[in-house]
Formats: structure tokens, C-alpha cells, sequence
């Protein structure tokens, strides 16, 4: 069974934390799938997402309008424009933090699957008292933090921070930690549970140079497992090399096409001047 999820005004089906599953067993068609296990994910095991005419009005601003894209199942997105275009807006209201007007939809390839999140760089209290073990319990268990890690998630948060370089620093509070290291952290409990879909909010913003090594190793491992990838980025360079698509944003889509297509001088000037002008 193939099912599809639509979202219209109404919030996404997110749940708790940073991490999402969402299930809409009443909507399906006929096409025959089988749902795959964490870990065993094949080619294209992600949704494809549809952005129909999506708008979003704050007062008198206009945040989106009318924005309308794809993104493949099984690809990685990459979402580019200016700061205050509109795109960690865009993805507020894929998670369902955003009221707004138009069609999203996710139609995914079997039963639907996990939705993970990694958020832009947290600033930590110094001093607060939360370690690298407590933070990845507190986002990726149920049972409370300060009782430690439960038994079933154990292995699976060892082996997430083992594969982005953090697995000795378990033991160090948040707040001492670099701005990289910190983000390495977030995109560790971005794989717990195994997402299908990924959504990346400037996740190489406080990287150092290992860091982005890191998650350009983890980017092919999800391309690899048919994870789909939704990546909000400003280093344009990152996106040529590793997206398979990019779509302009600057309150509406200005472009979406393949990254040799779409970073061309002419389409970053209309892309990133103050009065877009419309898409071509």
C-alpha cells in the first residue's frame, strides 16, 4: 500500500521532541509497497513531499507566497535563498508550527515512516549540567533523562555518536562543548529513531572542517539508503557538490532545478536581491 498524507492548515501529526512519526492509515491507493525496517531501508525508502501554492502572512508580511515545489523520494533537496525568505518558515510548516494556506502532502512508498529533524545550532548554558548522554536521552527516549539511558536506545545512541566522532565526549556537559561539536551532537539524535525523511536546518553552520567531513559522509550514507533530504543551506559550494536539486526561495520560488542549472550568476543575483523579480 502506498500512503499519502496531506496537510492544510491543520498541524502536522509531529510528535514530541525533535523526531516525528506520522501515520495516516485511511489514506492509501493501489500501488503495491512493503515497509522496511530501520537500518535495512531500500533505494527511494523516503516520500516524496509536495508544496502546493503554500502562503504564509504574519500581519501584514508576507512570509511565503505561493510557493509550489517537489522533492523526490529518495534525493537530497537543497532549500537556498537570503536570510528572511522564508525558508526555516517553509519548514515550520512542514512540521506543522506554522499555520498556513495551500496543499502539502507526503506520499510515501509504503507505510508511513519516521520524520527526523536537526535544527540549527542551540546555544547551552555553561553551567547547565546536561551531558552529551543526557541531551541524546532527553530527544531520543521516553523514559526521563536524569535516570540515564534506557536499555532499548543504548546501542543506538552509542552507534549514532560513534558515526559523527562524538562517542568519547559522551560524558561532557553541553555547554563546554565548541559550537561544532554541539552540532555534531544534534545531527547525532537526528538518526534516532532511523528517519525516512530528513529535514536539515543549516546543519554545517557551526562546523569545523572534520565536522563537515562528517556530514558529507553521513549525506552520502542517507542518499545511499534512499533517505529523502530536505537541506536548508547558505554554503552554495557544499550545495552544487552534494544536492541532487535546488530550489531558489525568497517568499516565493524563484527556481528549481539541478544545482549546475540552478547556481548560475544570473540566478543567485535575482535570488538574493531585496525585490525578487519573478522566476523565469
Amino acid at each position: 500500500m502506498t500512503a499519502k498524507e496531506t496537510l492544510t492548515d491543520a498541524p502536522s501529526p509531529v510528535g514530541a521532541g525533535l523526531l516525528a512519526k506520522t501515520v495516516d492509515p485511511s489514506a492509501s491507493s493501489p500501488n503495491d509497497g512493503q515497509h522496511s525496517r530501520a537500518g535495512t531501508l531500500p533505494q527511494s525508502a523516503g516520500p516524496t513531499l509536495d508544496f502546493a501554492d503554500i502562503s504564509l502572512t504574519l500581519g501584514r508580511t508576507t512570509i511565503l507566497d505561493k510557493v509550489t515545489f517537489q522533492v523526490q523520494p529518495g534525493s537530497v533537496h537543497a532549500l537556498v535563498g537570503p536570510n528572511g525568505g522564508g525558508k526555516s518558515s517553509l519548514i515550520k510548516t512542514l512540521l506543522g508550527q506554522m499555520p498556513h494556506q495551500g496543499r502539502l502532502s507526503l506520499q510515501w512508498p509504503g507505510e508511513p515512516g519516521t520524520i527526523g529533524y536537526v535544527p540549527q545550532a542551540l546555544e547551552f548554558d555553561r553551567g547547565l549540567p546536561m551531558t552529551v548522554d543526557d541531551f541524546m536521552a532527553a530527544m531520543c527516549q521516553r523514559r526521563p533523562a536524569f535516570l540515564g539511558l534506557s536499555k532499548h536506545y543504548a546501542a543506538a545512541i552509542g552507534d549514532a555518536l560513534e558515526r559523527v566522532g562524538m562517542q568519547d565526549k559522551r560524558k561532557r556537559r553541553m555547554g563546554a562543548l565548541s559550537g561544532g561539536e554541539r552540532q555534531r551532537v544534534l545531527l547525532a539524535q537526528g538518526l534516532i529513531p532511523a528517519p525516512q525523511l530528513l529535514v536539515l536546518d543549516e546543519p554545517m553552520s557551526a562546523l569545523d572542517e572534520a565536522g563537515i567531513q562528517v556530514f558529507e559522509r553521513l549525506l552520502g550514507d542517507w542518499r545511499q539508503s534512499g533517505i529523502t533530504v530536505l537541506w536548508i543551506e547558505h554554503d552554495l559550494e557544499a550545495v552544487g557538490r552534494l544536492a541532487d536539486r535546488v530550489t531558489g526561495l525568497n517568499r516565493r520560488v524563484l527556481f528549481d532545478a539541478t544545482p549546475k542549472q540552478a547556481l548560475t550568476p544570473d540566478t543567485l543575483m535575482t535570488l538574493f536581491s531585496t525585490h525578487p523579480r519573478s522566476a523565469a
